[in-house]
């Protein structure tokens, strides 16, 4: 049985209605990222996740991609120098010892530890900067310095250390050494091998 006129103009109309809705709605969501870069560059706000930056050792396969950061500041270089110190027997060292960096652009440098020891340690790193005044602008976000770690004899490790100077670092700044210092951390774990006792001496000779 047919419709009636009425209602079949009454469903033409609701299916125009949702067609439009759904158009409006896939274009809303293509209009979703050029909005989002307008309002980062208006407000200088860039939210990145770190799943997102894919830093090296981290989820995302150890791969290192740079990010298209639109708040790099390419009118500016910035030398950044690597410095390690170590408290104890082992190796430690940056894979260079600088480089060349823009404000808001993503950095990796590598740190080379190996415990040379013949026994097992826990360690930790400390990071300072000069000058001083840099601190607060040194962004890392990924560090070894975040953790302790336990080696065994001989081991060898790599670190990144993923870096984002902020572009409201004073323009007087041109150069920033970030050092790590590694020291082990409480007693050695486990404790060092115990050495064989020495045998006993003889007793002394009395004297004729």
């Amino acid at each position: 049985m047919a419709l009636p006129e009425r209602t079949r103009r009454h469903n033409l109309r609701m299916v125009g209605k949702l067609a439009v809705i759904t158009a409006g709605m896939f274009a809303f969501g293509y209009a979703l990222v050029p909005m989002y870069r307008a309002i980062c560059e208006v407000t200088g706000i860039n939210i990145l996740s770190l799943s997102e930056l894919q830093v090296p050792g981290g989820a995302a396969g150890g791969k290192d991609v740079r990010v298209d950061n639109t708040q790099v500041d390419k009118s500016r270089t910035i030398t950044v120098e690597f410095d390690a110190n170590v408290r104890g027997l082992w190796m430690f060292k940056p894979a260079q010892r600088s480089m060349q960096v823009h404000p808001g652009e993503l950095n990796t440098v590598m740190y080379e530890f190996q415990n040379t020891q013949n026994r097992r340690m826990a360690a930790q790193a400390i990071p300072s900067y000069a000058p001083q005044q840099a601190a607060p602008y040194f962004n890392k976000l990924e560090c070894f310095c975040f953790n302790q770690y336990t080696l065994d004899a001989g081991e060898k490790k790599e670190w990144p250390v993923a870096f984002v100077i902020d572009p409201k670092l004073s323009k007087d700044v041109k150069t920033i050494t970030l050092s790590y210092t590694f020291f082990e951390v409480g007693s050695p774990v486990p404790a060092a091998p115990a050495k064989s006792a020495a045998a006993p001496e003889k007793a002394a000779q009395p004297q004729s």
